[in-house]
């Protein structure tokens, strides 16, 4: 019998999609609406994200317009961004809020080169813990003599080689945007 690591495999694929969302979050110096998706607004009684109460565009590259729906927003918006660790300085005038992205310094290409490396870590443990949590269940159902102990050697191999998969995935996307980030 052989072990079925279909739960575990996504949950490996949901913390992919964690971490390229985290990636997205960091700036390399052109405007990407994604950056802004952490961002929240109260609007009436609750936190919506910006996207839900505003029109995003990028008119050139280093330029984002946010056109909420409702004009009352605009100084929320521009609070909420401020607030925010995106560290622009957001420009109302009244109708939209501007965000022009300057170029990147050296200096905060290293701490968004730091943060990247932060994020494929957190992403590599949250791998393992899929993994101790699978291998667990591999020896649960041996101890409930369900599979055998060869069973249960090629299992841990297989999940194993699952876990070098996803790490050398991880691997791979931060190295691409760490080269992102550095290019000038």
């Amino acid at each position: 019998m052989s072990v079925d690591f279909k739960d575990y495999t996504k949950k490996m694929d949901k913390t992919m999609d964690v971490l390229e969302e985290n990636f997205g979050a960091v700036r390399a110096g052109r405007a990407n609406a994604r950056v802004l998706d952490r961002i929240t607004v109260e609007y009436y009684g609750s936190e919506t994200q910006l996207a839900g109460v505003a029109t995003i565009s990028s008119p050139d590259a280093r330029t984002l317009v946010i056109q909420p729906w409702d004009t009352k927003l605009l100084k929320d918006i521009q609070k909420a961004i401020q607030t925010s660790d995106l560290g622009i300085n957001p420009q109302n005038d009244g109708r939209v809020v501007r965000l022009v992205f300057p170029q990147l310094t050296e200096e905060r290409r290293r701490e968004l080169t730091k943060q990247v490396k932060k994020y494929a870590e957190d992403a590599k443990v949250a791998l393992r813990n899929v993994r101790r949590d699978a291998m667990d269940f591999i020896k649960a159902l041996k101890k409930k003599s369900e599979i055998t102990e060869d069973d249960q050697k090629k299992a841990e191999k297989d999940l194993q080689d699952l876990t070098d998969k996803y790490i050398k995935k991880v691997d791979t996307a931060c190295a691409a945007k760490e080269k992102e980030l550095m290019a000038i």
